[in-house]
This record gives structure tokens, sequence and C-alpha cells, in this order.
């Protein structure tokens, strides 16, 4: 059953007994400020039974202390032992200080319940709610007269959790998959049940091919082993075949031992090809390589000709006034830069409630279907071009291609109305090959015989376009408000998203939605004047406390503020002044902190 947090503040608790001592503009002081603000217990009712059960640990406490698991570092195991015995987290979590409010299972329990309720970007959006209540984005009404932002895009890599092996080791991995699923149907013992099926060497060791005894700079013997992991592999998944059909419900168990059968055959048909002497790795990299078992999710990708990395893609999108950010994505490794952009726009706008008149991206951005999906969603995209080379000789860009009029003119002022489109939009323009063979630049125009041709883009208008704006000023401007999510993603990256704590995409995206609230928080905390805020609430709830202990009407508390004499030259006036007037001076022994 959903356990809740009082209304009320009690004065034992640490942030109002250590609160100044902790320090209010501090992001522990800042989140004990916001207490009834960021979070709200009725926010996750969804995640427990409405009226069954004993009360559980107020789940705002909980998703604070996920936002400061974050913010520090640390591990489930250490954020246990610092909400129970660390100062500055009981002033955050606003609890009294000899109380251990979760453990650590139950901490893991409500991570589980967000993501497998699908509430992985709950504590993301709250962080945006906070900075809509702050003013940051002010929502129009009508939709029409909405505030306009500008956003900015870009990707950053993820190193997947899971271990990358080479086939060898892979097929083996897929082996031991589909050991344990068979065992679980039984139950049997994994040893016992891979020393039946002939498989025991898959399941002892720690490498498959670390252990045998093979000489790897033979190819013959290479190749005979990799046969053996070949065979067992395809028995194996005969195996499967015989027994699944042998169920009679499909449950659980049948589940988990058709998807572990499925990658032990991707495996198989992604690196392994035969030939007449057997089977053989194959040449080069399959598209969309599954490249580890523990997480299938995880790619090969890569941020550039020289980068390469295993794991996943975060997309960033970064409101540019703001510095805010307003919603990411994981994508696959392998995945391009752009893909998605469009919805993860279109979902900046949802959560903001304003409408995005710019969007601003790198060269990974500029190419002409990226432009074409803006476009026809009525957005503006600003991207660099890609850069077109052609070996030395002159490109498309030396070219004067003149949509409207249908001609083309090279470098040597020649022109060409010889257009042929193309199925798929676009075409080429053709010019003579007499033409080019007496042309004095034909040297640095092309090394083939005949006459040179240049293509045309399906978006080849909304590339001109992009060019020109790209030679303005005005670029200039995108380019440098452009930098501000290269400065947000490195400040995910200090909050550990380089790599991933769990397996899978949806938990992987969960780690980035809460580095991202926490950047948000941190930067609204740093520029909120809520310590300030906070500390006159404080004081007019004192005052109005004491005012009434002491018994005190409103009119008399004002007349012993404007006593005669009260204020004296020289003199700080102190809050508790008035009262000393009537209690005395405060003398030891009193207790610290009140």
């Amino acid at each position: 059953m959903l356990g809740q947090r009082s209304a009320q503040r009690g004065m034992f608790e640490a942030d109002s007994l250590y609160g100044d001592f902790v320090g209010k503009r501090t992001f522990y002081g800042y989140l004990a400020s916001q207490r009834r603000e960021l979070f709200q217990d009725g926010d996750f009712a969804t995640l427990y039974c409405p009226n069954n059960g004993r009360p559980s640990v107020p789940p705002s406490l909980l998703a604070t202390a996920l936002v400061l698991q974050t913010y520090d570092g640390v591990s489930d195991d250490e954020a246990t032992r610092r909400a129970a015995f660390d100062l500055q987290w009981k002033v955050a979590l606003g609890i009294e200080l000899d109380v251990r409010p979760f453990a650590k299972s139950t901490l893991q329990e409500f991570r589980a319940q967000l993501i497998v309720h699908d509430l992985t970007r709950a504590i993301f959006q709250h962080s945006l709610e906070i900075a809509q209540r702050r003013g940051v984005w002010k929502k129009g009404h009508p939709p029409h007269e909405r505030q306009h932002i500008k956003l900015a895009l870009d990707t950053t890599h993820i190193l997947g959790r899971g271990a990358v092996k080479d086939t060898y080791n892979l097929l083996a991995d897929g082996i031991v998959h589909v050991l344990r699923a068979l065992a679980q149907l039984g139950p049997f013992d994994l040893t016992e049940l891979a020393e039946e099926l002939g498989c025991a060497r898959y399941v002892q060791g720690p490498s498959l091919k670390g252990q045998a005894d093979v000489d790897w700079s033979d190819a013959r013997a290479r190749q005979r082993f990799l046969a053996e992991i070949v065979t067992d592999a395809e028995q194996l998944l005969d195996l499967v075949r015989g027994t699944r059909s042998d169920l009679a419900n499909a449950g659980h168990e049948d589940k988990e031992l058709v998807a572990a059968a499925e990658v032990l055959a991707r495996i198989l048909g992604q690196d392994i090809e035969a030939d007449e002497h057997g089977p053989r790795l194959k040449r080069g990299v399959a598209p969309d390589r599954l490249i580890s078992i523990q997480d299938p999710e995880m790619r090969h990708g890569r941020k550039s000709s020289s980068h390469r990395f295993n794991g996943h893609k975060a997309q960033v999108a970064v409101d540019t006034d703001s510095q805010l950010i307003t919603e990411v994505e994981v994508l696959p490794g392998n995945a391009p830069d752009a893909d998605h952009a469009l919805e993860v726009v279109e979902s900046s706008e949802a959560a903001t409630g304003c409408q995005v008149e710019e969007v601003i991206g790198d060269c990974a951005y500029g190419a002409g279907q990226t432009r074409a999906e803006f476009a026809a969603s009525g957005r503006t995209l600003v991207a660099k071009v890609p850069e077109i080379h052609n070996q030395g000789y002159f490109g498309k860009t030396d070219f004067q291609i003149d949509l409207e009029a249908g001609t083309c003119t090279c470098p040597s002022k020649q022109l060409t109305r010889d257009f042929r489109t193309a199925k798929a939009g676009g075409g080429m323009f053709f010019f003579a090959a007499e033409t080019c063979a007496v042309c004095p630049l034909r040297s640095q125009c092309t090394p083939r015989q005949g006459g040179r041709t240049v293509s045309v883009h399906a978006q080849e208008a909304l590339l001109q376009r992009a060019r020109e704006f790209q030679a303005s000023p005005a670029f200039d401007e995108a380019r440098r408000r452009r930098q501000v999510v290269e400065h947000r993603i490195a400040r995910l990256a200090q909050l550990g998203i380089r790599q991933a704590r769990y397996f899978g995409r949806t938990k992987t995206l969960f780690q980035v939605c809460l580095a991202a609230a926490v950047a948000n928080l941190t930067l609204l905390a740093a520029t909120s004047s809520a310590a300030s805020t906070g500390d006159s609430v404080a004081l007019g709830t004192l005052l109005a406390i004491l005012s009434a202990v002491l018994g005190l009407s409103r009119r008399d508390f004002r007349s012993l503020l404007n006593a005669p004499g009260h204020h004296r030259p020289g003199h700080v006036d102190h809050p508790m002044d008035p009262f000393r007037a009537i209690i005395g001076p405060l003398t030891p022994p009193y207790r610290p902190g009140f």
C-alpha cells in the first residue's frame, strides 16, 4: 500500500536542525527546499496496491534517493549507507538523524517498478515540471501563441555493460544460454545436463577458447575447432525444436528457451558460412551484428572513422537559452545520429509546452532525408551540409545547378540541359563527351573517358538553401548556440552515462534520464532563489510559533518590533531581539540548532 509523508515538516528532521550547517545553497539544501514540489507520493500511486498491505516507504523519498545516488555516483549499497548515516543525505531527504529510511532491496525494487510500469522518464519529467513552475517556459493560449524556443541536438556514445567476445566464445556463450534454458524445464542440474548432451566443456572453465588445446597458428586446426562448436550448436538447436514441440502449454520457461535458441541461431547466421571444407568465419562484419549474449541490444558503433565503441548512443536535446535538457533517447550503437531526431523534438515540445522554432545540429543531422522530414513538419533545421569529396577532382559544389531552369554549368562555363531523372528522386546531369574532350580543365574535372556527370540529390533544393545559409553570418550564431548541447553532454558524462550500469537499452535509458534530471536540477539550484525564500519562510514560521507561545496578538507583536529604543545606532537587528526583551537572554544550557 502507498506510504505517504506528512505534509507538515518535523522540528527534529535533519533539514530543520542542520539545513544551515549543510548549506541551503548546496544541492542537498535545494532538494530539501523542494521536498513538496519535486516529488509527490501520489505521482507514484500506480506502483502500489490502493487498499491492501503495509504502508510502503514513501516513494517521494525513494525518488529523491535515486537523484542523490546519481548526483554522488554511488552504488545501491553505498546509497543505503549514506541515507542512514550521511548528514547531507538526511537533510536532502528530510528525515530524522536516527532514522534508516530504506533497505538496499527497497531501493532496487522501486527502480525496477519504475521501469516495469513504463515510468522510466518520470523523475526526468519532474525536473522539467519544476522548471515550468519556475517560469523558465511559459505556456501560451491558444497553442499558436506558445513561447518559441531553439533546441540543439547531439549524440554521445555509451559503452555497453555486456561482455563483447569473438565468434568462438560468443558461440560458446550462446550454447550455455540454451543449456540454462533447457535446465530450467526440468529442473535439471546444468552441469549434469551438459555432460549428458556432450557439452560439458562449455560450462567448465572461464573461457572455451582459452582452455582449448588448439594451435591457433594452424588454419586447419582453427577450422576443425570451429566445426566442432558449430556442430554442437546445431545439434542443440535440433533438440530445442523437439523439446518445444513436446510442451503442452507455452509458459515462461518455453519463451525463455525460444529466445535463447533464437540468439544462438542468429550468431550462427551472422558469423558462420559454409564452403566445401566445412564451416568457416564470414569475412567482414554482418549488418546489425549481435556482439554480446549478456546484452543482445549492444551494437558496434562509431562516432568517427577512428572512434569506435561497443554499446549504445544517447541522443540529447537542449534548450539553447535555459541550457536545460528537454529530452533524451537511447539509440542502438550502430544507428545514425539523426535517427528519431524529429520524435525527440516533438517530445521536447510536449514536455516544455513550447513551440520549437529552430533545431540546431552538427553535420550528422545535415543529410537531405533529415532535412526533408523537418521541412515536412514545418520546422527549421540548421546543420552543416556534409562536405563532398571527389578524390581531388572538382566536386558537385564547383558546379552551378539551377533547378528551376534545369541547367548545370561547369567551372569552365559550359552549360548542359541533359538531365535524366532517377526513380528514387533527383537524377543526373550529363555533359557531352566532345565538350569535355577539348576542355582545358578536364584534368582537374574527371579521370574517366567521356563526359562529366553531376548527380542531383532528391532534396537538392533543401541542400542548396542550407549551403547558402552556411555561408552567412547567421550560421556562426547558430553554431555558437549549438555548443550548449556539448556542455550538457559533458555534464552527463560526469554523471556516469559513459558506462552503462545495466543491460539493455530500456534500463540504460533510465540511467540517462536520471543523469539528465540531476543535470537539470543542479542547473536550477544554481540559479534558484529558493534558499533565500526558504530562509524567510522558516523565519516567519519561527516567529509565528513564538508569538503563539507567548500569547501575543499580531498588533502586540508589531508594537514590540517598533518599540522605542529597539533600534540602536550601529546595531544589527537580530530576529530574536523582540523575544529576548521578554524571555531574557539565552543562556546555557540550551540545545544547539533551536
